[in-house]
């Protein structure tokens, strides 16, 4: 730290307090019952200002400049201007002890005896608040919310911006201890002994002799520092990195922000300090003592720092040391907690001088990157000295023209004497303990000293001081900075000047590279290689190391790393051919476009390792291409120069210099080559050798190829076609259209040519030029070609034709056929067409996706039908695969079932959904009934349990089955109902309890086997519970048919059977005869009813009743070949079940009364009746939608 004074005044009368305008042009001071003004450039009095009729205590001014203020004991404060004209006078009721402007809104906090007011410059009134205590100073935060007050009992009190008490602070023993200096930091952040940041930090300096600090809060920080003397005031100063504190010690002493105290600003006083002002973003400092002396000093903080290669090491706010790696700008801090005299830096050690004390500080390991110190020894000597230097093992005092050499304990080593006072010193490095220093004397002499040697070595004797001095790399070379700022390099081996530079102050040699130097001065960078000229670029700051393309410069306290591209060097370097050179240059930092120009120079002068290097860092891969290339060929033995030289230029773009290289070399292949491929054919004909035909119809290819590259593809394609490359003409008509040159082009090539017409071919097909594609297609015989194109073209007769013809290609058009269906929402014709190319997985799925959907749609008819439609798709793959008969016959059974519940429950749904229905009520009875007997099995995906009961019960209670509906109802209890089905139910219910417990005996089924009358709910299912045979029903309205299955001898076959049936002579029935007889037996008369036919009776008939049903199982009737021949062949219907199933025989009962129709596709049996009305509604079989009723 330098304090400068700049001008002081005296005055008879004492100084009570100074302020200073903001932007630092006046100084105001309240002397005496005076406020004099004055400026702060030369201290000349600029006005007195008189108003006070008493001694003028206080004054301050606001922070926009705008206006001050004073205070007096005559009770009084007065507003004064900029203008130095006051404008407003108000009055307390006692002496006014201090005064401050809010930073924020500027309000004028003025304080007296026992009270405070608050003033504005809108405000026509002062607010005044009384207070129990004297107040002595008072201070506001940064943002203007809340101000401190100290009073003289010892207390602070911080109020809100209005006046009110927020915080308290009482202190220990304060009644003794006055508070005479207060004051908020102005920085926004501040941190203390390591610890976390705290805003809006308060000073406090008191007459108990101590300084505190305390946060907004009123929590202290850390502990009451010492003063040893009586503060008149306080102040932060530099941003609130310091503290200013004066008083009864009569002098103005520097503290740290933690209150360590580093130094006093200027020459003790013979009076109490009673006053002082600050700039908090400035460096001047004003003093005001009791017996009227007012000082203005310059305080400035000198530059503590050292340098070792990328370890730069400075002091901070006085008391830390920051390090810092100049490569990576890692930084690290040293609390030294006292003032920083003296720095040293060197490898992996720090020295750092205190007051009283030197500390040695070691890296913790030997990283490169490592940033983290200790301590490794103390040398508690107080040690008055210019500059300290370290070692690894040594500490260098330099003490005018002595060097004293100490162990890292202190011991004195040894000392050396110099002729003349020492300007300059720099450790250059060394084994441990046997490092050598550099230093440059005043006298003009340039030593080495090895801290193991007693004798100093002369380097150079100059006529003139040395101000710098450095060694380069090799230590072969030393450029020195004379007093007359003249720049000298030495060869050290000669002791010969190599060359001087004017205005240089600093010079650093490259530490990477033996001969380059950097030097500074006259706000320029200068850098030098070898014997080049300078290259310069503007700078300010001191060079102080140069590393690589790093530069670290000095100025003021801060190294800056600069990055600068090393261009100018190396290009002086590619000037003189002196690639090798100019490549290790660049490996320092350049540009790729320097690499590029490097390589390119290196590489026409055929170093191609040189030019290897440069492209590799730029990236060139076609250059590396070229030079691998060029190695290769040196490898493989060709010498020619003069051929790689022209490749070299070829790259470049140097066309003529390398046609010209290929003549002299006896290549001119290689020119027209060259030409052809730059589309330059006219001067590629010149080039043009002995082989003219082949040279000949290689440059017309060329042409061919650039015409189609300039857009002129009709020309290429004739010039391909002239060439004899057909392909490349094949592939620019194809993209453009023009089906009328390929079709010419197919007829007039031979049929060998398959490549080329399967090309013409594919081309004409995606042109859709069917016909063409197919005569192209039948030239070369490919019928596979042919049939994809008719199916591409969707013309499917001439695609099946041809499939008819040739059946190995069959699936190539079915299946396509198919997809094609299924693309169109034809989903049967597409499972037909699957079917059809023989894909039945294809086809099941397609059948049972649709069933699937059909159920999500409530399509229930659909559903059926579809379903119908998988079983005998089952059928067929148990026909066809016999290893999955069973599987397949289980399927089959599954599906057909599925179909008849689902045909059912369709016309369910439609009941309870719309409000009206087409069936009668005993069909919807019979339907329900025959869907809940087949639901007591499985209950299929859709199909609603709660529907069929609830139609159930609707229709039985209709038709006067109370048995039934009570049943129905009662299971729809069990049952999770539907809300608008609910109320119907519920009700339902309830009427049908009001009911007798029966059904009608009509709807009771009858067994026409066995003549018995069945339940309408059978638990064992739709079947007789005597016999057990399965009942017969019609599929419109569901009745009970008339009809008693019956099944041949296992010897007879189906067809056999059949045959039988259509050639039987049926048995006569004979004539209606009286079956009483009379008859006289003594004196009675007696009649008898004969019911037994002596002929005509029907065999079957009598096998029906010669049957007897014993136990659970279901017993057939088999019948026999005698008895298939008399029977009626219109009596009897079969189900013709395709194989592997066989035939179902059916034999009615009432063959006048009932008239029975079967369905041949789907082999339902119906009322003739209902089976028309239905067919002519809808034009095919209800069940499964055929067309053809016959038979």
């Amino acid at each position: 730290m330098r304090p400068i004074c700049l001008w002081d005044l005296q005055h008879q009368d004492s100084v009570f307090d100074v302020c200073l305008k903001p932007d630092n042009s006046q100084l105001v001071a309240a002397v005496g019952q005076k406020v004099l003004v004055y400026n702060t450039a030369d201290g000349n009095l600029i006005q007195p200002l008189k108003g006070h009729k008493d001694k003028v205590y206080c004054v301050d001014y606001a922070k926009d400049g705008q206006r001050f203020a004073s205070g007096s004991a005559d009770k009084c404060v007065i507003i004064w201007t900029s203008k130095l004209d006051g404008i407003l006078k108000f009055n307390h009721s006692d002496a006014i002890q201090c005064l401050a402007y809010n930073p924020i809104t500027h309000r004028l906090l003025s304080c007296a005896v026992t009270d405070f007011g608050l003033w504005g410059p809108e405000e026509k009134r002062v607010d005044k608040t009384k207070i129990n205590s004297r107040i002595t100073c008072a201070s506001w935060t940064n943002d203007g919310l809340f101000m401190a007050l100290g009073l003289f009992n010892g207390v602070v009190s911080i109020r809100s911006k209005t006046g009110e008490q927020k915080v308290r602070i009482e202190r220990p023993d304060a009644h003794n201890n006055p508070i005479w200096g207060i004051a908020w930091n102005p920085s926004h952040s501040f941190t203390m002994y390591g610890k976390e940041e705290v805003y809006d930090v308060l000073v406090v300096a008191d007459w108990g002799q101590k300084l505190s600090f305390y946060q907004l809060s009123g929590k202290q920080i850390g502990r009451d520092i010492k003063l040893g003397y009586d503060p008149c005031f306080i102040k932060w100063f530099h941003n609130g990195e310091y503290i200013i504190c004066g008083g009864s010690d009569k002098q103005c002493s520097l503290y740290s922000k933690v209150g360590l105290k580093l130094d006093a600003i200027g020459n003790e006083e013979t009076s109490w300090l009673t006053c002082c002002a600050v700039q908090v973003n400035s460096e001047n400092i004003v003093t005001g003592s009791e017996e009227g002396n007012i000082r203005f000093y310059q305080v400035s903080m000198s530059t503590i720092h050292g340098l070792y290669k990328d370890r730069y090491a400075y002091r901070e706010n006085m008391t830390d040391v920051i390090i810092q790696n100049l490569i990576t700008n890692e930084r690290v801090r040293i609390k030294c907690r006292d003032a920083v005299k003296k720095i040293a830096v060197y490898h992996q050690r720090l020295a750092v001088q205190l007051p009283d004390k030197i500390v040695i500080y070691e890296l913790y390991s030997n990283e490169p990157n490592d940033m983290r110190y200790k301590v490794k020894e103390k040398i508690r000597k107080k040690i008055d000295c210019s500059l300290i230097v370290v070692t690894s093992q040594n500490i260098i005092l330099c003490l005018d023209k002595r060097l004293q050499c100490l162990t890292l304990q202190g011991v004195k080593v040894r000392e050396w004497d110099l002729e003349s006072q020492m300007r300059y010193i720099k450790v250059i490095g060394g084994a441990i303990g046997q490092e050598g220093l550099l230093v440059g004397l005043r006298a003009g002499q340039i030593m080495k000293i090895f801290v193991n040697n007693p004798f100093p070595i002369l380097l150079l004797k100059l006529s003139v001081g040395i101000r710098c001095v450095d060694l380069s790399a090799s230590r072969t070379k030393l450029a020195a900075i004379d007093e007359q700022n003249t720049c000298l390099v030495y060869d050290l081996n000669n002791k010969e000047l190599l060359f001087q530079e004017p205005a240089a102050n600093s010079v650093a040699w490259n530490t990477e590279y033996e001969d380059m130097l950097c030097f500074s001065g006259n706000g320029y960078l200068n850098i030098k290689a070898s014997n080049f000229p300078v290259h310069q670029q503007k700078l300010n700051g001191f060079v102080v190391g140069f590393s690589g393309s790093r530069i670290f410069t000095l100025k003021m306290n801060a190294i800056t790393t600069i990055d600068v591209p090393l261009s100018a060097p190396m290009y002086q370097y590619v000037e003189k051919k002196l690639y090798l050179e100019a490549c290790n240059i660049a490996c320092l930092g350049v540009t790729d476009t320097d690499w590029d120009v490097l390589g390119q120079q290196s590489l026409e002068a055929l170093d191609l390792d040189t030019a290897k290097k440069a492209f590799i860092h730029s990236q060139n891969y076609p250059y590396l291409e070229l030079i691998q290339n060029i190695e290769d060929r040196r490898k493989c033995g060709e010498t020619d120069n003069l051929v790689f030289l022209a490749d070299i230029y070829a790259h470049k773009g140097k066309f003529q210099e390398a046609a010209k290289l290929y003549k002299k070399a006896g290549q001119e292949h290689r020119a027209m080559s060259m030409f052809s491929d730059l589309r330059m054919f006219d001067y590629a004909k010149e080039y043009i050798g002995s082989g003219a035909a082949a040279d000949e119809r290689q440059l017309i290819s060329k042409q061919a190829d650039w015409a189609k590259s300039s857009n002129e593809p009709k020309v290429a394609a004739e010039m391909y076609m002239a060439a004899s490359e057909y392909t490349k003409a094949v592939q620019i008509m194809g993209e453009h259209g023009w089906s009328d040159m390929l079709i010419r082009l197919a007829r007039k090539l031979d049929k060998t040519d398959q490549e080329i017409l399967n090309l013409c071919g594919s081309y004409l097909m995606k042109m859709e030029k069917y016909s063409l594609a197919a005569e192209v297609y039948h030239k070369i015989g490919d019928i596979k070609s042919i049939i994809n194109l008719w199916v591409k073209a969707r013309q499917w007769d001439d695609a099946f034709a041809l499939a008819e013809q040739h059946p190995k290609y069959k699936q190539d058009v079915y299946i396509p056929h198919a997809q094609y269906l299924a693309e169109a929402d034809m989903f049967e014709e597409a499972q037909q067409a699957y079917h059809k190319a023989g894909l039945v997985d294809a086809a099941v799925k397609v059948l049972e996706q649709l069933a699937f959907n059909a159920v999500k749609k409530n399509r229930f008819c659909d559903a059926g039908f579809y379903f119908w439609k998988l079983s005998f798709q089952c059928l067929d793959i148990a026909r066809d695969h016999p290893e999955k008969q069973r599987e397949m016959l289980n399927k089959f059974h599954d599906y057909q079932r599925k179909a008849e519940m689902y045909y059912i429950y369709h016309n369910i749904h439609e009941y309870v959904a719309k409000p009206f229905t087409s069936h009668m009520p005993l069909t919807m009875f019979n339907m329900a009934c025959y869907l809940w007997h087949l639901l007591q099995k499985e209950s299929p995906l859709g199909i609603s349990k709660v529907y069929t009961l609830y139609v159930l019960a609707k229709q039985s209670r209709q038709l006067q089955a109370y048995k039934l509906a009570r049943y129905a109802y009662d299971k729809l209890q069990e049952m999770r109902i539907p809300v608008h089905l609910q109320e119907s139910i519920s009700l339902g219910s309830l009427m049908i309890r009001s009911k007798s417990f029966h059904d009608m005996e009509d709807l009771q089924p009858m067994c026409y086997r066995c003549s018995t009358t069945n339940p309408i709910l059978n638990p064992k299912g739709n079947q007789c519970v005597n016999c057990q045979q399965p009942f017969v029903h019609s599929f419109i309205n569901f009745e009970v048919l008339p009809l008693v299955e019956f099944m041949i001898e296992e010897d007879i076959s189906d067809e056999e059977a059949v045959q039988i049936l259509n050639h039987a002579i049926p048995l006569k029935k004979s004539e209606p005869v009286d079956k009483w007889k009379a008859s006289l037996e003594g004196n009675s008369e007696r009649l008898v009813f004969n019911d037994t036919d002596e002929e005509g009776q029907d065999p079957f008939i009598g096998r029906l009743l010669s049957i007897e049903q014993d136990g659970n199982d279901f017993k057939p009737i088999v019948v026999s070949r005698s008895i298939l021949k008399n029977m009626t062949r219109s009596e009897v219907y079969v189900l013709e079940w395709p194989k592997p199933l066989r035939f179902q025989f059916f034999k009615t009962l009432l063959p006048d009364d009932v008239s029975i129709i079967k369905c041949l596709f789907c082999q339902k049996l119906f009322h003739t009746d209902d089976f028309e009305l239905k067919y002519l509604q809808f034009g095919y079989c209800p069940f499964c939608r055929e067309k053809h009723r016959e038979g």
